[in-house]
């Protein structure tokens, strides 16, 4: 379906998503399926303005696009039968797959996993908090350092039949304050790869052009700033940084 079709076309909602913390909606544009989280049924948060939510979410997609990694699945602002709000494109992940766990700490996998904490079970026994490490996944943590993802959970993570990996839920990022929570923390001082150093000086490139212009019309000043400000220290330390403050590395619940 053309772009403008997705804009302009009868938004249909066909059920709620009951799970999440705001007004989340399943919908249909024609035969594409979509999420629509009106801003009318966004909840009053104590650290993020009011009422914007949704454009914050659709200014995650555009840094996924600058990257160039497709990372957020296609994402816009647009009217809907509860008011404005945002549209997504809905992925259907792999139902037999999660590219982040909770495992018992005597099982945890010797490689292609990352450990990231400890804690006790219902059950009393140790479980250990892991994440896949591959490309794609690290791909979606660079994008959480630069838009200061304030909470990644892991069912925030779509694992994909073919092995891409799509993040959903990014309302609460881009605060000009360090609010990084995640549980993608596996990677923490390992250096980057050229490719993922090209994604982000293709987002430093795109602030002082399109990206910049269309950031403009969904963020403050003082956010782009500080975005701009994550994408150069993030270029000069080519690192992955640990957590630090004295807020919680991760957000919770963890899933």
């Amino acid at each position: 379906m053309p772009a403008e079709d997705l804009v302009t076309g009868e938004l249909t909602v066909t059920g709620r998503i009951r799970t999440a913390s705001n007004a989340t909606f399943l919908g249909s544009v024609g035969d594409v399926v979509v999420v629509y989280k009106p801003v009318a049924g966004e909840s009053p948060l104590w650290d993020f303005p009011d009422g914007t939510l949704a454009q914050r979410e659709v200014a995650a997609y555009r840094v996924s696009e600058a990257l160039g990694w497709s990372v957020v699945p296609q994402t816009w602002l647009r009217d809907g039968p509860f008011g404005e709000g945002m549209v997504q494109l809905w992925k259907e992940p792999d139902p037999e797959h999660s590219a982040v766990d909770l495992v018992p700490s005597d099982e945890v996998p010797a490689e292609g996993w990352k450990p990231v904490l400890q804690g006790e079970g219902a059950d009393g026994r140790l479980v250990t908090l892991v994440h896949e490490d591959t490309p794609a996944l690290r791909r979606m943590a660079v994008l959480d350092l630069l838009v200061n993802n304030a909470d990644r959970k892991g069912n925030h993570v779509l694992a994909m039949t073919d092995g891409h990996r799509y993040g959903v839920d990014h309302g609460l990022t881009f605060h000009s304050e360090h609010k990084l929570r995640t549980v993608l923390w596996g990677w923490v001082d390992d250096t980057l790869t050229a490719d993922e150093l090209d994604g982000v000086e293709r987002v430093l490139a795109g602030l002082d052009g399109d990206l910049g212009a269309e950031l403009a019309e969904l963020l403050s000043a003082d956010e782009i700033a500080s975005l701009a400000a994550r994408c150069s220290e993030v270029r000069s330390t080519g690192l992955f940084p640990g957590p630090s403050g004295q807020m919680p590395a991760v957000p919770w619940p963890l899933f």
